[in-house]
């Protein structure tokens, strides 16, 4: 548990397990501490890296604009700080972006990608998400590291903003999409685009929404995430 200096911010990152290394990068308005039901069953094959995105958890939250490339290279300094340079990625929502991102950008860092509840670019916003946004500062949406209204308003619109649905052709590492058939945030249509563009990836389906892979088919998620892995 400790934290580094990466381009204009302090990161925090956790580092344990053993073996291949894995990067877990948290979706939007998380950190770390709200992943480990996820985190710690892959640290018995792995050694995963996990950290707080800027604008959450324990890492700096400058009030100014993010976009989704800039969190990837905050991403990529976190892996020089570590001397890590090539890693699974696993992204989870917004981090699934950034996960996109990164690859793009440097590929050769990235040996395997999985992509949870994610997609290439933002569809349109249901009504109840403009509430969530009004209620992101209370007691209800809040990890014992609060996230500031801004900080999750940052984020919200670098995530937002991004779209590399033109440039999913440049990804040739092996590809993982996981998915829920009910997700509203990042519709099914959006996970079938993301495989439709990414030659030669696989789609794994699971019943629940955004979230399913905190639920009842927890185990079989992680199950699928080992097998494409590796162990």
């Amino acid at each position: 548990m400790s934290s580094v200096q990466v381009n204009d911010i302090e990161m925090y990152y956790e580092l344990r397990g053993a073996g291949e290394p894995l990067t877990l990068i948290c979706g939007l308005g998380m950190d770390i501490s709200e992943m480990v039901a996820i985190s710690a069953p892959l640290e018995q094959h792995y050694q995963v890296l996990a950290f707080d995105n800027r604008g959450a958890g324990r890492t700096s939250k400058p009030d100014q604009p993010y976009t989704i490339e800039q969190m990837a290279e905050d991403s990529a300094g976190l892996l020089d700080a570590l001397g890590i340079t090539r890693t699974h990625l696993f992204g989870v929502s917004m981090g699934g972006r950034i996960a996109l991102a990164l690859t793009l950008a440097h590929p050769e860092r990235v040996e395997r990608l999985a992509l949870v509840s994610t997609s290439a670019r933002v569809g349109k916003r249901p009504w109840w998400f403009r509430l969530l946004t009004l209620l992101s500062s209370g007691p209800l949406f809040r990890s014992k590291y609060p996230q500031p209204r801004y900080a999750f308003r940052r984020q919200l619109q670098a995530s937002g903003a991004y779209n590399c649905v033109d440039r999913l052709g440049e990804i040739h590492v092996p590809t993982l999409i996981l998915h829920g058939r009910d997700d509203r945030t990042a519709p099914y249509a959006l996970a079938e685009e993301l495989h439709a563009g990414i030659v030669g990836s696989q789609l794994l389906t699971f019943a629940g929404g955004h979230i399913f892979f905190l639920f009842r088919e927890r185990q079989r998620f992680l199950d699928a995430v080992q097998a494409f892995l590796g162990k």
